[in-house]
């Protein structure tokens, strides 16, 4: 059984920087797609950013150039990495796996999830 564990989030300063981590158990080898998803307050979850386990990242429009995705196959961990952070980057986040290779920001598309962790930026 395919198991997400975060780790990181956080309070934080505009302009500043986080770090979330996401380490999967119950699986050999990662091979499909691996996602973050964020949710603010009032609003519907979005795909923050995609990272198939063979090819490239995808962001979304708003965290392009700050936040970078990657994975530590050897410790079977994904991170996010979020610089330069804005009070609109305020949400529950979510890291998201499906065994698919292919990588889309819809969220029904994706079939394990991590519990979440908050990130709060102030101005």
């Amino acid at each position: 059984q395919v198991q997400l564990v975060q780790s990181g989030g956080g309070s934080v300063q505009a302009g500043g920087s986080l770090e979330l981590s996401c380490t999967f158990f119950g699986v050999t080898y990662i091979n499909g797609c691996m996602a973050w998803f964020r949710q603010a307050p009032g609003a519907e979850r979005e795909g923050v950013a995609t990272i198939p386990t063979t090819g490239s990242a995808s962001y979304v429009d708003s965290v392009e150039g700050r936040f970078t995705v990657s994975n530590d196959d050897a410790k079977s961990t994904l991170y996010l990495q979020m610089n330069s952070l804005k009070p609109d980057d305020t949400g529950m986040y979510y890291c998201a796996f499906t065994f698919s290779s292919a990588c889309t920001f819809r969220e029904s598309w994706f079939e394990y999830w991590g519990q979440g962790t908050q990130v709060t930026v102030s101005s």
